[in-house]
């Protein structure tokens, strides 16, 4: 039987069971493993960021709009919208195996709406012409 997410160990659990998909996602992997350098911090700064939006703790210290950015650069502009779509499928299989409730329905519609916000920001900030 499922639960919804209660505290910090649930957002853990979810966090780390998402990023060991998106690890070995031959579509987005790469993007993560060329980039993060040390997971198990990478893995507590994301399980602040989601508690943060889960309970609305101030744990979270970071920018992800601009290391979003940075990535993009990174792989010369090459981070499509399909991309978004992998991550966020991804992250909706991984609630749906793991838990349901109001939270986990949280936690599906604040992903969306950051997928969103990121991508368009991200697309918009790109060198012109």
């Amino acid at each position: 039987m499922k639960h919804d997410i209660q505290n910090r160990e649930d957002v853990f659990l979810l966090v780390s069971s998402f990023y060991s998909k998106v690890r070995t996602n031959p579509e987005i992997g790469r993007f993560f493993n060329e980039t993060i350098e040390d997971w198990p911090a990478h893995l507590e700064k994301l399980t602040d960021f989601w508690e943060t939006n889960l309970f609305m703790v101030s744990k979270f210290r970071g920018n992800p709009m601009k290391a979003h950015k940075e990535v993009d650069q990174n792989f010369d502009h090459s981070i499509e919208q399909k991309h978004f779509g992998t991550w966020l499928n991804l992250w909706f299989e991984t609630i749906d195996e793991l838990f349901e409730g109001d939270r986990a329905n949280i936690a599906r519609n604040r992903a969306r709406n950051m997928a969103t916000n990121i991508f368009m920001n991200m697309y918009q900030s790109r060198p012109k012409g």
